[in-house]
């Protein structure tokens, strides 16, 4: 017999850590991006807050799904695709306004 309550908690919680880590390091770009004048320093900014706020849903739709009674069904790979798209996105824009 497994505790699914558990098991959706450590997950909600890793999820959470994680969208709180992309939070701090998006304050961190906007703050870069406004001492460099805004401009193309703003691209970077957009595309990891919109990661942080991907995060956060996916991170509630999982904890969602594993705090049901029944058996959990895997994570979408939609949804994973999506939030490893936009970790690529916000890499690729902070390395090309460089």
């Amino acid at each position: 017999m497994s505790d699914h309550g558990a098991q959706a908690e450590r997950t909600g919680l890793a999820w959470r850590r994680t969208a709180l880590a992309a939070t701090a390091c998006t304050l961190l770009l906007l703050h870069t991006a406004a001492r460099q004048g805004w401009g193309t320093a703003v691209i970077p900014v957009v595309v990891a807050g919109v990661m942080v706020v991907v995060l956060v849903a996916i991170g509630s739709i999982r904890e969602r799904a594993l705090r049901g009674a029944d058996t959990p069904k895997p994570l979408n790979p939609a949804l994973a695709v999506t939030a490893s798209a936009l970790v690529v996105a916000t890499a690729v824009a902070l390395i090309a306004v460089r």
